[in-house]
């Protein structure tokens, strides 16, 4: 570990948070992000199904978003067992790293530390999809404790409290699933410090920057805030 191997996973730690941070609109930036115009949606979601008389609907998707959580916790659970299998072949990977072109991480310790890291993203990952799986339940649940429209006559106030209840939650599923996400995504530019820590800064730095582009200036942004694209999608 040398001070550009520090300085990289520094700057890894940095842009990780303040991309976060920024996507989920804890600082105050005017551009509204992808996942931002989405948590809005998903308010108006529920309090229009909370006025359907067909709920099944909403029920079906919301068992998508559910099965679609456990897929990706799942794959993070084979990633770990991957990684531990990875520690156990060392040296042969380290033989392999000798004879390649590109300089890869030839020691055993440095190595071993960088692999380790990798296990507590996947598991970090692992625990926020986990989270998330269990939100989308809880989500299920409140929006069937939504009472039909018929039942409260012309007052819609309890009405539109129980689907804003089933929307906090939902968008709360939304935001661990994101995380999961966003850890799944930095876990690409983390390899590139096994070629060392100047490519980790690269590899760090072009995640971040395809992720900021499909949050701020991507057309799927565009088409979720209406507003006009003027290129194909």
């Amino acid at each position: 570990m040398t001070d550009y191997d520090y300085l990289a996973l520094a700057w890894f730690a940095v842009a990780w948070t303040a991309y976060a941070a920024l996507t989920d609109g804890r600082f105050a930036v005017k551009r509204v992000s992808l996942t931002r115009a989405m948590n809005q949606h998903r308010k108006t979601w529920m309090r229009t199904a909370a006025h359907r008389d067909l709920r099944m609907i909403v029920t079906a998707i919301l068992a998508g978003l559910q099965n679609g959580t456990a897929f990706f916790a799942s794959t993070t659970i084979f990633a770990i067992g991957g990684c531990f299998a990875l520690l156990g072949a060392t040296e042969q990977v380290l033989e392999v790293a000798d004879e390649l072109p590109i300089p890869l991480v030839a020691d055993r310790g440095a190595f071993e530390i960088k692999v380790f890291g990798l296990i507590a993203i996947f598991a970090y990952a692992f625990f926020k999809y986990g989270w998330s799986y269990r939100l989308f339940n809880y989500t299920s649940i409140l929006f069937g404790a939504i009472p039909m429209k018929d039942q409260l006559a012309d007052d819609h106030t309890a009405l539109n409290a129980a689907a804003d209840r089933a929307a906090i939650v939902n968008t709360l599923a939304g935001r661990h699933f994101n995380g999961g996400l966003r850890a799944t995504f930095m876990s690409m530019g983390y390899l590139g410090w096994f070629a060392g820590p100047w490519m980790f800064l690269g590899t760090t730095t072009l995640v971040i920057l395809v992720l900021l582009r499909r949050q701020f200036f991507s057309a799927a942004r565009s088409a979720v805030l209406e507003e006009t694209i003027d290129r194909d999608i």
